[in-house]
């Protein structure tokens, strides 16, 4: 009896051995919850978990449009996409080369420099970053007050202008502005290193006399301006715009259209382009599925820009190496 039990005990403990072997096997090999290593069912594998957009600060252009394009980037690649607060164009660039973030806001000059390693970038090629796209126009915009007595560049001559910080892309677009306009940020003005709230600011306590601001019309901080002071906008000649153009071949001609910020008329202006850069290493397929998402869904932009934002522009001013997946996106749609 006794050798009887023993018997039954012992099939009894291998039989629950084996089952727990069984179930150990299975959850082994289908756990995917360490991070998702392996894509969902249906969905593309990139080789990526995450991605982060690197766009400006929070009162801006970049940084709305780019909490857009992440939420259109997750929702059609698959891929956990977030906007991330930073300094901007310069400083994305830097950013993107030391694997800072994967995509990024860049103004086409800026990317232009850093790819060349001239202006604030001398000496320091940045050679790990391609295009994706072009998106909108950038205004060059000399503010001043309409009761400044200020009309041309040639009257700032001797006056407090505010011009960026030094290795802004505002302080390059002040600079080259002024150099068409026989003018220089060292001899012949009293340069101010001041941020846009900084020199809206100024301008109202008269502090300074203009302020070069580079970004989408209508500007927030200048409208701010607006709704206290009336603001005057200085006009760049069909002339001089050509002359710089023939320089800096990343400029445009623009205008700036009456009613903006209560002008009376039309201004001549110039700018530049607003554009998306990513890291040379992104597979071919993730940024063609990236470019996609953006332009394909332009009418999901609620941002005034949104509207400027078209595939068929979206290689214009581009003066750096396209990454081969957004080539292959705009040659497919724009074919």
């Amino acid at each position: 009896m006794k050798k009887s039990k023993l018997l039954l005990f012992m099939l009894v403990s291998a039989f629950i051995l084996i089952l727990a072997a069984c179930g150990g096997d299975d959850s082994s090999d289908g756990n995917t919850s360490d991070g998702g290593d392996k894509a969902s069912d249906g969905e593309k594998d990139y080789g990526v978990k995450y991605l982060s957009i690197l766009t400006g600060g929070t009162q801006g252009t970049y940084y709305p449009l780019g909490g857009t394009f992440a939420d259109l980037i997750s929702t059609e690649t698959g891929v956990k996409t977030t906007a991330e607060v930073s300094q901007a164009s310069a400083a994305n660039m830097t950013a993107l080369q030391n694997e800072e973030g994967e995509i990024a806001f860049v103004q086409t000059d800026i990317a232009y420099y850093a790819t060349e390693g001239t202006e604030m970038f001398e000496g320091q090629p940045i050679d790990t970053v391609s295009a994706l796209g072009a998106l909108y126009p950038e205004t060059i915009q000399l503010v001043t007050l309409a009761d400044s007595g200020i009309t041309s560049y040639e009257d700032l001559k001797g006056k407090k202008v505010s011009v960026g910080a030094p290795g802004s892309g505002t302080y390059a677009n002040a600079e080259q502005l002024l150099e068409i306009h026989g003018l220089s940020i060292e001899d012949d003005i009293v340069a101010q290193n001041l941020d846009f709230g900084e020199s809206t600011d100024g301008l109202a306590s008269g502090q300074i006399d203009a302020a070069f601001i580079t970004a989408g019309y209508p500007t927030g901080a200048v409208e701010a301006l607006n709704a206290t002071n009336s603001v005057n906008i200085i006009p760049v000649s069909a002339e001089k715009a050509e002359e710089l153009i023939a320089k800096y071949p990343y400029y445009a001609t623009d205008t700036i259209p009456s009613g903006t910020y209560g002008l009376a008329e039309d201004v001549p202006a110039v700018s530049v382009l607003a554009m998306l850069a990513v890291k040379k290493d992104l597979s071919e397929d993730l940024v063609y599925a990236m470019t996609k998402a953006i332009y394909d869904n332009t009418d999901k932009i609620s941002h005034a820009k949104g509207s400027l934002i078209k595939a068929e522009t979206g290689l214009d001013g581009i003066g750096i190496e396209v990454h081969p997946g957004a080539q292959k996106y705009f040659d497919e749609v724009n074919n």
